[in-house]
């Protein structure tokens, strides 16, 4: 058994009864607690013989009797447990909050056998701690009071480092034992990540780190990663390198010799919008490969009269993959010979294409194995269009409805079809009125995640169109007018009250022009997304001024925003390091005025994030840096903090660049 269901089964074999549905609880993490317990420190209060007679009734006794003088147990009887492993498996790393049932017994049921106890009991305000362990000749009963104020002293006496103690600290790095195959992995990952390490050391973590490849390099850096021997790499740096020239592109897809590798990376580089020089286009164009003569067809800035030859290719799937980027630039023989070629898929991409501008008869679309893109894009004869619009199943009408080139009456029945989706269809159609979309009955769920229109982004330059659509009664019109950089300030001042919020929150994520009360506003209920993680609050009109008022706001959320103000202070930064709300301490320890002594304790925080966030503050003691950096914690999130000195990154980079040591 494992994990949190069976670390609850394991306490309720012991006679625990737990306590309310499982919570992060605000104190001690867990593997520090545990250390507290079993650390090369700890004290033993209580020792009891392994050999004793009533070894397991003895310990439970003396646990008891530790853990009521400790106040471990609360007025109504509920403490913490976490119970560190069950047989080879690892439990959660959580506490469990619980209380003692009729014929409890820790020290009989929580270990590896009766009478080898492990285990962590904290009361519930996190400040006292009883734990077990087991040793070879003894078990061991270790408690510890006054957590809060020792943590607090041991952050103090961290911080108070001289110059010499913090050299010494960084010397230790590099001392006796050797750093294990896996520390220097997760010290490539974490440097690969460090703003501060230096360019010309970042090749040499490639091989350890899959996060190297990622940073722009000089372009003699990224020759050197295209030219690789090792194909892996090679591949790699094309899939996601940022800084590849054309020339590089071309060096490295004409220079390979293998016909699969070379139809891979031009593969890459029309997926990435790679746009190479006519003379490369040419020469993948006669590639004695068809799959690479397929990808040249996919290339950005292909030449008009390469598309041409390479639909008139001897292979089939050439000239598939040709059909569409050609057919603007054939002759009416060329794109006969593509509606009656050879290979049925060149014919339905050939036929796809001309029923664009030549109405399809209902012979042809009867005859298609795959109807959703004519439905979609081509124009169809009269007759077959309104009996899909009236009698369609419900896929066909769906698809029918966005197609752009269906008559005006057709899309009006397909705005009043009894199917809710058909109508959403209609009503994002560019040809519409906004009277008559607002005639259209929708049902619209603004949890759902919908994309901005593109013929919407396609007017985003065009001022009296935003204006229009800003109006619209559709919130996806408008939240796609939410979506252009710059507004009229009257579409501004619309769309900064509009009733959806996601309007207003996409003005503060894409329009440079959003007034900063919306801001706030929106500040309230969102922190950011994944493409936009700055915004609101990185927004250039977000209030700077007047934060401090919000220092003790009821709303976590606020408070933070009170080391924004330009008159906060580092002892605000340190009252607000201890605030009940993970949101503000984590917001605290991203403070660059942080104190020393607070990073230090906020490395122990309950919260994941806070913890990460203090191991990454630039003024954490350098004794603490290089314990995490030993593998006392995370040490590739050691390797990403900014105060290391170059001179010691550049050791770290050699021991990860040296030959492998033994025991890796």
């Amino acid at each position: 058994m494992g994990g949190r269901d069976g670390a609850a089964e394991l306490l309720e074999r012991a006679g625990l009864l737990i306590v309310g549905d499982p919570q992060a609880e605000e104190v001690l993490p867990t593997p520090f607690a545990r250390r507290l317990v079993v650390g090369p420190d700890a004290e033993p209060t209580v020792t009891v013989a392994a050999d004793r007679t009533g070894l397991v009734a003895e310990v439970n006794a003396q646990w008891h009797r530790l853990a009521s003088e400790a106040g471990i147990l609360g007025a109504d009887g509920v403490f913490l447990i976490h119970v560190e492993c069950v047989g080879t498996c690892r439990c959660a790393r959580r506490w469990f909050r619980v209380r003692l049932g009729d014929g409890w017994d820790l020290a009989g049921v929580l270990g590896e056998r009766p009478g080898q106890p492990e285990f962590v009991t904290l009361s519930p305000a996190g400040d006292a701690l009883v734990g077990a362990t087991t040793q070879e000749h003894e078990v061991r009963l270790v408690a510890v009071d006054r957590l809060r104020e020792r943590r607090e002293e041991a952050a103090r006496a961290a911080a108070e480092e001289t110059p010499q103690e913090r050299a010494a600290a960084w010397e230790s790095l590099f001392e006796e034992p050797e750093p294990t195959q896996e520390l220097l992995n997760a010290w490539a990952c974490g440097l690969s990540l460090n703003a501060a390490t230096p360019a010309d050391l970042r090749p040499q973590l490639l091989e350890r780190s899959p996060y190297a490849v990622y940073s722009a390099m000089p372009t003699e850096v990224v020759d050197a990663l295209l030219a690789h021997p090792d194909w892996k790499l090679r591949s790699q740096a094309a899939e996601v390198q940022p800084n590849i020239t054309p020339e590089q592109w071309s060096r490295v897809i004409l220079g390979e010799r293998d016909e699969r590798r070379r139809w891979i990376l031009t593969l890459l580089a029309a997926d990435r919008w790679a746009e190479l020089d006519e003379n490369t286009c040419r020469r993948l164009a006669a590639d004695p490969s068809p799959r690479v003569r397929s990808e040249t067809a996919r290339l950005k800035g292909l030449p008009a009269s390469l598309a041409v030859e390479l639909a008139n290719d001897s292979d089939g799937g050439v000239r598939y993959a040709a059909c569409d980027v050609a057919w603007p630039h054939l002759d009416a023989p060329a794109r006969e010979a593509l509606l009656t070629d050879a290979q049925g898929r060149v014919r339905a991409a050939a036929r796809l294409l001309h029923h664009r501008e030549h109405p399809m008869p209902r012979s042809v679309y009867d005859a298609l194995d795959v109807k959703t893109p004519a439905l979609e894009a081509c124009r169809l004869e009269r007759d077959l269009a309104e009996h899909l619009a009236h009698h369609g199943e419900h896929a066909e009408r769906r698809a029918l409805a966005g197609n752009p080139r269906l008559d005006a009456d057709l899309v009006a029945v397909l705005g009043d079809d009894p199917d809710a989706a058909v109508r959403f269809e209609v009503s994002t159609r560019a040809d519409l009125t906004e009277d008559q979309r607002a005639g259209i009955r929708i049902d619209f769920d603004p949890g759902i995640h919908y994309y901005p229109l593109d013929w919407i982004v396609d007017l985003h330059h065009d001022h009296d169109a935003m204006r229009r659509l800003a109006a619209s009664s559709h919130p996806l019109v408008r939240r796609s007018v939410a979506r252009a950089r710059r507004l009229p300030p009257d579409v501004v001042e619309r769309l900064a009250q509009d009733e959806d919020r996601v309007v207003q929150l996409f003005l503060a994520e894409s329009c440079d022009d959003a007034p900063a009360e919306m801001l706030m506003r929106v500040w309230q209920w969102w922190t950011g997304s994944l493409s936009t993680p700055d915004r609101p609050r990185g927004h250039p009109n977000f209030p700077r001024q007047d934060l401090l008022r919000y220092a003790d706001d009821p709303n976590p959320r606020m408070r933070t925003l009170a080391l924004d103000d330009p008159e906060s202070t580092p002892e605000l930064v340190e009252r607000l390091s201890r605030d009940p709300s993970e949101e503000v301490r984590y917001r605290a320890a991203r403070d660059p005025r942080l104190s020393a002594v607070a990073a230090a304790r906020l490395l122990e925080d309950p919260r994941d994030d806070v913890r990460q966030a203090a191991a990454l503050h630039p003024r954490l003691p350098v004794r603490i840096l290089t314990d995490l950096l030993r593998g006392a914690g995370n040490a590739e999130t050691a390797a990403r903090n900014p105060a290391l000195p170059v001179e010691v990154v550049r050791r770290m980079v050699e021991r990860i660049s040296g030959p492998a040591t033994e025991g890796g």
